[in-house]
């Protein structure tokens, strides 16, 4: 028997024992090393659920994780015992027309890592111990840290979304939203060759990590209300935005500062909001939409691997599993935290 970190309901988080069982054929069985603290993981701690989705029943919480096979199943080739990985948390079907189209994270059957969409629901990775599909793993290059590998997913996330954006070279970048994904987007949009990211927040705090991550300025909204209105004149000037917040007067704002012609990515999930549709429409504005990752996941390990994005700095604290209370309460504290992360 080992550990794992379950949500019975709001803020009733529990660490109880878990029988993660022998892994089957193509499957293997992963000793959990680091693990990070979601948004969506915070919206089930606080809300008893994320979206439309609710808890229906207990489900072990967490989708970014890295770990070392200690066994494997019978069929398993590519991934060996001691092996250091970092773990996808999507599983499509490779089935449905849209794995079978090219957008398997689109899939119609997709089992992802502490989700309550389905019933029974699928079982997250925060655990000392989780049995997976070998494919699912990308094995670490020697010497790489776990507390590194477990950016994966959240990178994963913010490579898709500026494939969304396409071409960033020399272009003028806004990402309205602080948060760890803000401020990856931030450093994709460096490592892409844009010429200036401006990254905007409610709150000065988190702007730092910004700074830190490559954004070229930033705006604390709360402090400079009006300071994106001088990129109003001459009817906008960004290339492109990504509005990571959800919030709707930051998409507005976005609509105002973008350019005509620029391209918004809406990253940031929100309640349904009213868009200034004239002016989206006048200045010939694509707004679009991103989805979570499908090949960006193997790709975001090689980015981590190679030094090109170091968001070790993100890293506010790390703590044991019998201190998730205390982990969740700082996770969830934006003065004081950007990512905080759980060690096995």
């Amino acid at each position: 028997m080992t550990r794992a970190l379950f949500i019975h309901a709001a803020h009733d988080l529990r660490v109880e024992a878990d029988n993660p069982g022998p892994p089957g054929p193509g499957q293997v069985l992963v000793r959990i090393g680091a693990a990070g603290i979601c948004g969506s993981d915070l919206h089930y701690f606080h809300a008893g659920g994320f979206g439309a989705m609710r808890l229906r029943q207990p489900m072990v919480l967490g989708h970014e994780v890295a770990g070392t096979v200690a066994e494997i199943g019978a069929g398993v080739t590519g991934v060996a015992i001691g092996d250091k990985v970092a773990v996808n948390p999507s599983l499509p079907c490779g089935m449905c027309k849209f794995c079978l189209g090219g957008a398997p994270n689109h899939c119609l059957d997709m089992r992802f890592f502490g989700s309550a969409m389905r019933m029974p629901h699928v079982h997250g990775a925060f655990r000392e111990a989780l049995v997976c599909e070998a494919a699912r793993c990308v094995v670490l290059p020697p010497g790489m840290h776990l507390t590194l590998a477990a950016f994966a997913e959240p990178l994963a996330v913010c490579l898709h979304a500026a494939a969304q954006a396409g071409p960033l070279l020399g272009r003028r970048v806004l990402v309205t939203g602080a948060g760890p994904i803000g401020v990856l987007t931030a450093a994709v949009a460096r490592l892409g060759g844009a010429a200036e990211v401006v990254v905007t927040d409610l709150m000065a705090a988190p702007l730092v990590f910004a700074t830190r991550m490559g954004a070229t300025r930033t705006i604390a909204l709360h402090d400079e209300p009006d300071a994106l209105a001088g990129y109003h004149a001459d009817k906008g000037h960004f290339d492109v935005v990504f509005e990571a917040s959800g919030s709707g007067s930051a998409l507005a704002g976005a609509i105002e500062a973008a350019r005509p012609g620029a391209t918004i990515v809406q990253m940031g999930l929100g309640d349904d909001i009213t868009l200034p549709l004239s002016r989206l429409v006048a200045k010939e504005i694509t707004l679009r939409g991103t989805f979570r990752f499908h090949a960006e996941f193997a790709a975001a390990v090689d980015v981590l691997a190679r030094g090109a994005i170091n968001p070790m700095p993100m890293v506010t604290a790390v703590f044991r599993l019998d201190q998730a209370e205390e982990a969740f309460a700082l996770a969830s504290d934006r003065a004081k935290a950007m990512k905080v992360q759980l060690a096995f």
